[in-house]
């Protein structure tokens, strides 16, 4: 890290006086600097949020594809009137000649591999593994977008690398066991796409647009995973690896795009001590009608820190500082209770008494209102408070979802679980804006993806709970409750961010914290 600061840019009729105190020109100096150069959210930056955001959709896909391709198929009994076999609901317990499938055997990987009948833990490998990937991923992807790679060259490499793998997986699954280590190929790659997308959409405007550039990321993210209904009913009768070849071939298209289209972010080129490069991008998105006659690259200080590139050493950094590391403790800790219940609902809607492609297509549906919640009122709402309450609410309704023929109709079953589902997409929504808000450039990526891995991280224990929820729906959905509930009382130990600036080096951030404590207002 450097101490040293470094003129970089400025407006000529600024009109700051030369004798004003370091410090305070110090602050805002780069944020500032990036609000006055791009000017108001125009179309370069509309087009560059929208063409990242994109990679949403691709996300959504690969994360909850397994839903159809790894389902259950609906069987019948082979000759009429057989008492013996209208009477079992178990198919293992049946002669092979007595029953049949529905659809056509390559429609499942269960069907067309004979899976019908193997320990509990096969069919729910492929699904596990993918969550593993995702985990694994994130642990040694984590820090290149911040040290070496990059926001758009980690985001390419991702999008390109689980495009292709999934692809592979259409040609080369011929068992369980190599499905399962290509899925976790996928999930592998996978894991930095959305933290890349998130980080570099929002590094692309200025603070004003920040929340709501944040939240077109999930706008896409629900089309994609409204788009798998779609295309699932569409090729129901045909092989699951359609699934993926629909998925899998757009992707790598959008990989060339990026390469082409998309432009780096600016802070990240101007903490890696690349400012040429920093000021051609900003030239780039900046707004149509803003003149750039009047740019002057001197009289603009900020303390520039070098981000290391070494691999783990934005970890180490979070690691070390204190103040740190009890913000990424407690977001982890929340992450992972969202995780939990936004990627069990959907695995778990095969438990419920509710047509699957219908009951996807309204979790899919639910994420857009979510999104819109998010949208409009992010501006406005108190990040602690709001996650505090959404965790809440929907470990209340999950936990309601077990009293299913007790004291409610099984029809308000499927409400509760969207209610649930609801609020657990607008908590991780919130999280992963917050952490942005929470972290200095330097280490926002590595912070954002710790937190994405602690959400992953739910996504794994999911397969094993639904399984168990077949014959207990308190080991599933009582389960998914409490520990979402739990977990979202960890935000009264985070500071409140709304309508903060947002910091780029870790002595920035402390000295905020400083100057905070001086005023009388603490961390908490």
């Amino acid at each position: 890290m450097a101490d040293s600061t470094h003129p970089l840019l400025s407006l000529a009729d600024s009109g700051e006086s030369e004798d004003t105190p370091p410090l305070v020109k110090h602050l805002p100096s780069l944020d500032s600097t990036i609000e006055s150069v791009i000017g108001n959210f125009g179309w370069p930056q509309f087009f560059q949020t929208v063409l990242v955001s994109i990679a949403w959709v691709f996300d959504a896909q690969q994360t909850f594809i397994s839903v159809f391709t790894d389902a259950h198929p609906t069987w019948h009994c082979t000759q009429l009137g057989d008492e013996s076999c209208n009477s079992v609901s178990n198919i293992c317990n049946l002669p092979t000649n007595s029953w049949a499938w529905d659809l056509p055997a390559e429609t499942s990987i269960l069907s067309e591999w004979n899976l019908e009948c193997a320990a509990s833990f096969v069919p729910g490998l492929p699904a596990s593994s993918f969550f593993t990937g995702c985990l694994v991923g994130g642990l040694v992807l984590a820090t290149l977008a911040d040290s070496s790679l990059g926001r758009k060259n980690m985001l390419l490499l991702s999008c390109l690398m689980m495009s292709l793998s999934s692809l592979l997986t259409v040609i080369f699954s011929t068992n369980i066991w190599i499905y399962s280590a290509l899925r976790f190929l996928c999930g592998f790659f996978r894991s930095a796409i959305g933290t890349c997308a998130l980080v570099l959409s929002t590094e692309l405007v200025g603070k004003r647009w920040r929340g709501q550039v944040g939240v077109v990321g999930f706008f896409c993210f629900a089309l994609g995973f409204l788009s798998l209904p779609a295309m699932a009913y569409m090729n129901r009768g045909s092989s699951w690896r359609s699934l993926y070849l629909w998925s899998s071939i757009p992707g790598i298209f959008y990989s060339i795009l990026v390469h082409f289209f998309v432009r780096e972010s600016p802070r990240w080129l101007f903490v890696s001590g690349r400012e040429e490069e920093a000021m051609a991008t900003l030239k780039s998105i900046a707004s149509t009608h803003h003149d750039s006659s009047n740019w002057n690259f001197s009289g603009m200080c900020f303390e520039q820190e070098t981000c290391n590139s070494n691999l783990y050493s934005t970890v180490k950094i979070l690691v070390e500082k204190k103040w740190a590391l009890r913000r990424l403790s407690a977001v982890m800790v929340i992450a992972f209770g969202g995780g939990l219940v936004y990627y069990g609902m959907p695995l778990g809607l095969g438990n419920l008494a509710f047509n699957l492609y219908l009951g996807v297509t309204f979790n899919a549906l639910s994420e857009l209102p979510s999104a819109l919640f998010t949208f409009f009122f992010i501006g406005k709402l108190k990040r602690k408070n709001s996650i505090i309450v959404f965790t809440t609410l929907s470990g209340v309704c999950s936990i309601m979802c077990v009293l299913k023929g007790k004291i409610m109709w099984t029809r308000l079953q499927i409400g509760l679980e969207l209610v649930s589902f609801f609020s657990a997409c607008t908590v991780v929504n919130i999280l992963f804006l917050y952490t942005i808000e929470l972290f200095p450039t330097c280490v926002r990526n590595s912070a954002l993806s710790m937190t994405r891995e602690a959400v992953v991280l739910g996504g794994v224990f999911c397969p094993m709970l639904v399984s168990a929820g077949r014959k207990d729906s308190l080991a599933s959905f009582g389960v998914f409750g409490l520990v979402i509930g739990c977990c979202g009382m960890f935000a009264a130990f985070l500071p409140e961010t709304r309508g903060g600036t947002l910091c780029d080096t870790m002595e920035e951030e402390e000295h905020k914290l400083e100057k905070a404590s001086c005023n009388g207002v603490g961390e908490f």
